[in-house]
């Protein structure tokens, strides 16, 4: 992942963050691993299985290595730990949109859209929502909810799956992602 990231990194015009579990950090040693992420061109990371309670150490370790540590809040979350979650979070906010597996859905839960106000009366920092989000529609209803971002990744996937060559998936995930800043875009621009 991390030999991948280095030889793309350069050649693209967006921030990188990485989504990785706390075990792969561990067995590589943190500090380590943070500079080794910092030089391959990744500016913040995600590690979902890292409580909030537990993310104090690797907080002050990503800020000294300049990578900024996004948290998660979830459906489930209280507000009240949500403000708590979202003063700790570099960068921005991922907002889960649902309890169940990572994957492709037809549709955002509604109660994303209060989910999303219960965030913004916690914290003025961006927020991004992520779990099902699969295509141009889902980005649009969530950017009209208030979303600052979308977070794609088993529609990304699929996608490089499903196709013969792989630079016939990179074409693909590059007109997938489009098709989703456009989406997004526009409703912003409509709200």
């Amino acid at each position: 992942m991390i030999d991948m990231l280095a030889e793309v990194s350069p050649k693209i015009n967006s921030a990188v963050v990485l989504f990785t579990y706390y075990n792969p950090i561990m067995a590589r040693g943190v500090e380590t691993f943070l500079a080794d992420i910092k030089k391959a061109g990744a500016a913040g990371l995600v590690v979902p299985d890292l409580p909030l309670e537990e993310t104090e150490s690797l907080r002050e370790k990503t800020k000294a290595a300049g990578i900024e540590l996004v948290l998660l809040t979830t459906p489930t979350t209280p507000q009240e730990r949500m403000g708590l979650i979202s003063k700790a979070a570099d960068g921005f906010v991922y907002l889960v949109s649902d309890t169940g597996v990572t994957g492709m859905r037809t549709k955002v839960a509604d109660r994303v859209q209060g989910l999303l106000g219960m965030l913004r009366e916690e914290t003025d920092k961006p927020v991004a929502v992520g779990f099902g989000i699969s295509g141009p529609e889902q980005a649009k209803q969530v950017s009209a909810w208030g979303a600052d971002g979308v977070i794609v990744g088993s529609a990304i996937v699929r996608t490089l799956e499903s196709a013969e060559k792989p630079e016939d998936g990179v074409a693909a995930v590059g007109e997938l992602a489009a098709s989703i800043k456009k989406a997004a875009n526009e409703e912003r621009v409509a709200a």
